[in-house]
């Protein structure tokens, strides 16, 4: 029974030791670079309460010294600006070839299909520079990458809309030195025709009473006589559904942030709005 009791106490300690090992934590980025892993307990006007993996003891950070909070379930606050590193540590840096991609933001050219159809490349590239104009004047401390880096280091590696997915999110950011990438497609559907129209009367030579006709007209009691055209005028418009696919990955594989929308409007351009509404609900986009 002894022997029975001590194996129960060992299994249930294995268990314990298996669950936290497997279980997600939080990462508190500290403005030094500093990265605190744990649980973050309760989030106050000033300070944090936080636990680190594995202790118990509650420790007090300030709100100052944090530049952002990645929760166990993806989701991240930011706070304030990371410390820039002092000119010593730059010249290590660049002496080692390395550079820092924490809070830069790459935007990879958005597919873009039209009736399932390839748009043309032009038209990924012209949606990747409207994702980052949005996102350049919304990115807080962080960094945009300019799409001209970006597509650049792309075609440089060999990678196109036909062979990114043999390469995972986290590969991808390594190579363009980012710690974020937005990733999306726009699907448009040509759906039904709208049609409104109208009539006009031009009169030369006299005028039309309200029992003209169209041809030579007579107008009672003005003395007058003279010619009547009728022209009508049709417009029609194309309507289109049109849904947007957006995802952001981390360097480290991770998706941060995935969601789509299908766009309210029935225009061609209805995209633009559908974009300014994903982006306003990522993580990284700053108000």
């Amino acid at each position: 029974m002894k022997l029975i009791g001590t194996f129960a106490v060992f299994l249930m300690v294995q268990l314990v030791s298996l669950a936290q090992s497997t279980q997600k934590n939080d990462v508190v980025l500290k403005t030094s670079g500093d990265e605190l892993t744990g649980k973050v307990q309760e989030i106050g006007d000033t300070d944090i309460k936080f636990i680190y993996t594995g202790e118990a003891l509650v420790y007090t950070i300030k709100k100052s010294d944090i530049a952002k909070i990645t929760f166990a379930s993806g989701r991240v606050e930011m706070y304030n600006s990371p410390k820039k590193s002092n000119s010593a540590q730059a010249d290590s840096i660049a002496k080692s070839g390395l550079e820092s991609h924490h809070n830069i933001i790459a935007i990879l050219p958005f597919s873009y299909l039209v009736n399932k159809q390839d748009a043309g490349q032009e038209m990924t590239y012209k949606v990747q520079n409207e994702v980052f104009n949005i996102m350049n004047s919304h990115s807080g401390y962080m960094t945009v990458q300019p799409t001209s880096t970006t597509n650049a280091l792309l075609l440089k590696a060999g990678i196109t809309g036909a062979n990114v997915r043999s390469f995972t999110m986290g590969e991808i950011c390594n190579l363009l030195g980012v710690e974020y990438i937005i990733q999306g497609t726009i699907t448009q559907d040509l759906t039904s025709v709208s049609s409104s129209g109208g009539s006009s009367t031009t009169v030369s030579g006299g005028a039309v009473s309200s029992n003209r006709r169209v041809g030579t007209v007579n107008t009672t009691g003005t003395g007058y006589s003279g010619s009547a055209y009728t022209s009508s005028s049709a417009t029609t418009t194309q309507n289109y559904t049109t849904n947007v696919t957006m995802s952001i990955y981390t360097d480290k594989g991770e998706t941060l942030f995935s969601q789509d929308h299908q766009s309210f409007w029935g225009t061609d351009s209805a995209y633009k709005t559908t974009l300014n509404y994903l982006l306003k609900r990522t993580p990284i986009y700053q108000k």
